[in-house]
């Protein structure tokens, strides 16, 4: 089978020992990301199978429409949000998706706390440019961590912040309230309480229709003028341009992002602002993830082309 990989950024797929289990097909990998649609039909035109990192290519109905030999898309992870079912469906490719782990993506989330809290990226360049403590970092322990959709990583995010003796909240739909309950983390009576209360807060919500645009100009004007918000989850969970206004505004005081509304970023203005901490979406880059994540895109990948039962998401 003929299969092309894109947006394999750093060039590391094939060193994965999952690769080894593409051996008998013909695997074609790029080191970018396409936006045209004229360039991603050029790219994809002889391919049969897709395996897409995330969501780091777009799969639209347009695409879908210019690609007569693609026959499969095995995604890594199991979000599916970038890719039009409906359209899959209606062209006969059949679409895989696989497990996520909450380990890489909770982990650089605290990496962001303590980096953001303590201004260590700026006491870096202070110290690489010859200055010596220039900024007051404030510490954890004593501090509200809230916690926005209990999930997975919200619930390991909310276990670093209990070791780090913070006190923790949590808000979410009912499933994720619920779960915090019986975690013995504190419920508070509404999302506005959860932000007027954090010195830390953390977003790890799915993106779909329900919470895109979820948190707005009132939510983030509430929030202290000290409090730090960090957003590893995705970009359009904040109503757009409303991080950049509230920032500007001082409230809240400084943002941790690993996520935007466009990436690759060529330009984004948080980029330029003083109390944002920003990282390239690296929340799922590690190694130990990759493997399972490609482990699963690949055995899920054979599987169909063995005709092995498969769980067709297109076809849900």
């Amino acid at each position: 089978m003929n299969i092309v990989i894109p947006d394999d950024y750093q060039d590391v797929v094939r060193h994965l020992p999952a690769f080894d289990r593409l051996s008998d097909h013909q695997v074609t990998l790029f080191n970018d990301t396409l936006t045209s649609l004229d360039a991603q039909v050029e790219r994809f035109h002889h391919a049969e199978a897709l395996v897409l990192i995330r969501e780091r290519t777009r799969i639209t109905r347009a695409l879908l429409e210019r690609l007569p030999k693609l026959r499969v898309i095995s995604q890594t992870g199991g979000g599916v949000a970038h890719i039009d079912l409906e359209a899959c469906r209606e062209h006969g490719v059949t679409v895989l998706a696989g497990r996520g782990s909450p380990t890489a993506a909770a982990e650089l989330t605290w990496a962001l706390v303590l980096a953001a809290m303590r201004h260590i990226p700026e006491e870096v360049a202070n110290l690489k440019a010859g200055r010596w403590q220039r900024t007051l970092g404030t510490a954890l322990e004593g501090r509200t961590l809230g916690i926005l959709g209990y999930g997975k990583i919200g619930a390991r995010v909310a276990r670093y912040g209990q070791t780090f003796d913070m006190k923790v909240l949590a808000w979410g739909r009912e499933g994720s309230r619920e779960r915090a309950r019986q975690a013995g983390i504190e419920v508070v009576a509404s999302q506005r309480e959860l932000f007027e209360r954090s010195d830390v807060l953390s977003l790890h919500l799915r993106l779909n229709e329900a919470t895109r645009g979820i948190v707005g100009n009132a939510d983030l004007a509430a929030m202290k003028s000290s409090a730090l918000l960090v957003n590893t989850s995705r970009a359009e969970l904040i109503a757009s341009g409303a991080l950049e206004a509230a920032l500007r505004t001082g409230r809240p005081g400084m943002a941790a992002v690993d996520v935007f509304e466009q990436e690759p970023v060529v330009e984004d203005p948080l980029l330029h602002l003083p109390n944002v901490l920003a990282t390239p979406h690296l929340g799922y880059v590690e190694k130990d993830g990759y493997e399972l994540y490609f482990g699963d895109a690949f055995s899920n990948l054979i599987a169909f082309i063995e005709g092995q039962k498969i769980d067709d998401l297109a076809a849900q």
